[in-house]
């Protein structure tokens, strides 16, 4: 056990904005990293922007406490023995991983004397891998969870300290019930981490046989056909895979066919109604107002 004179230090991983907002309600109730370790700074958007992650900048945007405690990380890889140094120097008791996005090797897992906790938005073994909550959407379910576990070399296999499960509402989107899983998350390792190291938690070992895996969605999962998908699938879709990678269909056009991106949608009288669009180079819209806009172009066309 620790003496009340040392306080667990700990090194947080992650990248987008699930660990962003897990890592910000971290902070806010005291629980502050030594470090972070998130990707490099990618160019993003049409005129590539050089952009920082999620994670790094809610340390940069932090008060001056916190950006002078908080070392930040960006490598390229984790298997350099530089960074396997650098990392050992910090001394620290565990460390924390939440959608970091590159795989940890098992040499940086089992630095600390308290392993890696990861924090997953599912109900371990269901939905391991890279898209949980797009995949729960998508597959209609009525609920989820957020599990912490020991990270191993497997992909979400380690022995579970505690989960939680969560209502997936009929308004829920990838973006809110991101947050809701990362907070779930964050409040799971606030209140149950020293319960962990003192050894007051018993692991869990998962149940293999029902593991369940996800996938990285493409752009081509987001394709939709209007005619023959079903209603509920196009909805779910809409809500599980916006902003990235989208959803769209093809849409003919005075230049050809282009893309009609589908932003928002209801379903009415057991049909798919388009509420909010955007075709390829245009700014997102109404769907009524695109609709009337095609009318006013086709008949000035005349």
């Amino acid at each position: 056990m620790f003496s009340c004179f040392h306080e667990p230090k700990f090194i947080f991983f992650g990248t987008p904005k699930f660990a962003a907002i897990a890592l910000k309600k971290m902070i806010r109730e005291g629980l502050v990293p030594e470090a972070i370790v998130c990707n490099p700074d990618e160019p993003t958007g049409r005129k590539k922007i050089l952009t920082a992650p999620a994670v790094k900048n809610v340390i940069t945007n932090s008060e001056k406490a916190i950006k002078e405690k908080v070392k930040i990380l960006q490598p390229i890889n984790l298997t350099t023995p530089d960074i396997v140094k650098e990392l050992k120097q910090f001394e620290a008791d565990y460390f924390v991983v939440a959608a970091y996005n590159k795989i940890i090797p098992e040499e940086i897992l089992n630095i600390p004397k308290f392993k890696t906790i990861g924090i997953h938005p599912s109900i371990l073994p269901e939905y391991r891998g890279p898209s949980p909550i797009q995949t729960a959407i998508i597959d209609g379910k009525k609920e989820t969870g957020t599990t912490l576990f020991i990270t191993d070399k497997e992909i979400d296999h380690g022995l579970i300290l505690i989960s939680k499960k969560c209502k997936i509402d009929e308004k829920d989107n990838y973006e809110t019930l991101t947050e809701k899983l990362a907070l779930i998350g964050a409040k799971l390792l606030i209140n149950n981490i020293l319960k962990y190291i003192t050894g007051e938690i018993d692991l869990k070992e998962q149940n293999h046989s029902r593991a369940t895996f996800t996938k990285k969605f493409s752009t081509e999962d987001g394709k939709i056909d209007l005619e023959h998908d079903f209603p509920k699938l196009i909805q779910n879709k809409i809500k599980a895979l916006n902003p990235s990678p989208g959803v769209f269909t093809m849409f003919n056009t005075q230049n050809g066919s282009k893309r009609l991106k589908l932003l928002d949608a209801e379903i009415k009288d057991g049909k798919i109604n388009l509420l909010k669009v955007q075709l390829e180079g245009k700014k997102p819209m109404d769907y009524k107002d695109f609709l009337n806009g095609i009318k006013y172009n086709s008949n000035n066309s005349n």
